[in-house]
């Protein structure tokens, strides 16, 4: 089984719009694990996307500020045009270089998770134009964290999943529609090695049975 989920953290770009209104729309209201997102856009980018996944989570989705805490019950955007990193209490915003041409860049967020969170992290690598992700999921791995990749296939842009699957042993390869609901297991329960829930005692009587079970 995995360490308690502590933090998700999801990359992607090309497409990256869409794939994330599905996978925010399959997270319950009560989910608790902090997500953070880096996802490839223009410098000039505005507030509106934040206001556009809103329409589609039911958690709380915003920008963080530098230095701002990191909360539970939260979808945490990278602003444009900086890195965003993490520590285990906090985020931090960055200005150095871009990294694979992006700012922010998602092996940036992904290698201070895995520095931070070690096998609390659940790292996901969406659809997406460049290689963005792939070294970071690698370092996730390594400390122990999962890895889940969506499924080439169903991707807009096949290249940045590929290269994760590349880059390092994944614990899944999904189909898009997956994603968002295996995030809610996984986060609720932990994974048992066989992959199967594996509810921690008097789970199911602390929370009660979720809709539909």
């Amino acid at each position: 089984m995995m360490e308690t989920c502590r933090l998700i953290v999801i990359g992607t770009s090309m497409g990256g719009l869409t794939a994330l209104e599905e996978v925010l729309s399959r997270l319950p209201e009560n989910f608790q694990t902090p997500v953070v997102v880096v996802l490839h856009r223009s410098v000039d980018s505005t507030g509106g996307l934040v206001q556009l996944l809103r329409r589609h989570s039911r958690v709380r989705v915003k920008e963080p500020l530098d230095k701002e805490p990191i909360l539970p019950g939260h979808v945490y955007i990278a602003p444009p045009d900086y890195h965003l990193m993490v520590d285990e209490s906090s985020f931090a915003l960055s200005t150095d270089a871009p990294e694979l041409y992006a700012r922010p860049s998602i092996d940036v967020l992904f290698e201070t998770a895995a520095e931070a969170y070690g096998a609390g992290v659940v790292a996901v690598v969406m659809t997406g134009a460049s290689s963005d992700g792939a070294r970071g999921a690698a370092k996730v791995k390594a400390a122990g964290g999962m890895v889940i990749v969506q499924n080439p296939q169903t991707a807009e842009s096949p290249l940045m999943p590929q290269a994760a699957l590349r880059a390092t042993a994944t614990d899944r390869v999904l189909d898009l529609a997956e994603i968002g609901s295996c995030l809610s297991d996984i986060c609720e329960y932990g994974t048992s090695s066989d992959g199967g829930k594996q509810p921690p005692p008097g789970a199911t009587a602390a929370l009660g049975a979720r809709p539909g079970e």
